[in-house]
């Protein structure tokens, strides 16, 4: 099996127990997560060796998500130690017509954020990863992370390997005029990938691709293709997602692969935690990718996987292929004996 690294941070969950809010609550449960963690325990789930590229504090706290990640299958061996602390976020669910609430602590001053270029030595890790994970999130962080991703991203492909890199907006990371800032980083890490995650909105806003006023498949089917051809971008593939009135969710997946779009069936379930679903999606694509699986086959892989980790909680949902195939067949949800 190829060996898959991301380059990330990892942050601990801090979540309040059923649908308290912080104001209620005196509880709280903590795990550890993050992009990258929860790609690498996927594809380790998937049979592949998943492996995380961070700096984490040399205190309890990271000696304990050190210990979180190992029990997820991650290998540890490229994590380097420096700095303080550790990014945290409360979270608190949301149920019926309340959403849930994210809420971080001071994210820039982490061990990741505020590790040096110097913590990485980028030729070794690069030599030591076939395919590299790079998430939007991580570069959004500062000026100094951008650099490393780039850096690295670079090195791995002078070394031979592939970049997967998912778009993973957030406006509120990246400030006001957020897509004109995020551009340039966008379009370079874009040059860089092999694997590109995205949707139409990552097209037209963040790219500035132009769109006719179509419903959004038919907009997907327009700026992708632009997309592909502009970065020379192997596969790309995303999710449209439907919120419906009886608060189940719906998803379509998606790959357009070599300029072919292929689609999933659209799947609907009711939700019991969403974060971090579609970093399972992005898993199990690139295991489909690196299995040479046909296009139908992967993507319908995907979003199935998409729609258990919805079932589960916490951000990093862990399913062989065999479970994620049994939930495309049709069964019976009886208990399993």
């Amino acid at each position: 099996m190829p060996r898959i690294a991301a380059f990330g941070e990892v942050m601990m969950r801090l979540q309040v127990p059923g649908y308290e809010t912080l104001i209620q609550s005196s509880r709280l449960e903590y795990s550890f997560s993050g992009s990258g963690v929860n790609v690498t325990a996927a594809l380790a789930k998937y049979g592949h060796s998943g492996a995380l590229i961070t700096t984490l504090p040399e205190t309890p706290v990271g000696e304990s998500a050190i210990a979180y990640l190992r029990k997820l299958g991650v290998d540890t061996s490229l994590i380097s130690r420096g700095g303080k602390h550790l990014g945290m976020y409360f979270l608190e669910n949301g149920f019926g017509a309340r959403p849930g609430r994210v809420t971080y602590t001071d994210r820039l001053g982490s061990s990741f954020n505020t590790a040096e270029a110097s913590n990485y030595d980028m030729p070794a890790l690069a030599a030591k990863v076939d395919v590299l994970h790079l998430c939007g999130i991580t570069l959004a962080m500062n000026e100094g992370v951008r650099e490393q991703m780039k850096q690295l991203a670079v090195e791995v492909k002078r070394a031979g390997g592939k970049v997967v890199f998912d778009c993973n907006y957030r406006p509120a990371l990246w400030g006001t005029d957020g897509y004109t800032k995020a551009r340039p980083h966008y379009e370079e890490m874009l040059e860089l990938a092999d694997i590109a995650l995205i949707n139409e909105k990552d097209a037209r806003y963040i790219l500035g691709i132009g769109a006719g006023d179509y419903d959004r498949i038919a907009q997907l089917k327009q700026v992708i293709p632009e997309v592909v051809e502009r970065f020379c971008i192997r596969t790309a593939a995303g999710t449209q997602r439907e919120i419906n009135a009886d608060h189940t969710h719906s998803l379509t997946g998606y790959i357009c692969h070599e300029g072919t779009f292929v689609f999933s069936d659209k799947l609907t379930f009711p939700v019991y935690d969403r974060i971090g679903a579609g970093d399972v999606f992005a898993s199990a694509i690139i295991h489909g990718e690196m299995q040479q699986y046909p296009q139908q086959q992967t993507v319908n892989m995907a979003v199935a996987a998409a729609m258990l980790a919805h079932t589960t909680p916490g951000d990093t949902a862990l399913f062989s292929e065999s479970e994620v195939l049994r939930a495309l067949s049709d069964h019976t949800l009886d208990v399993e004996r």
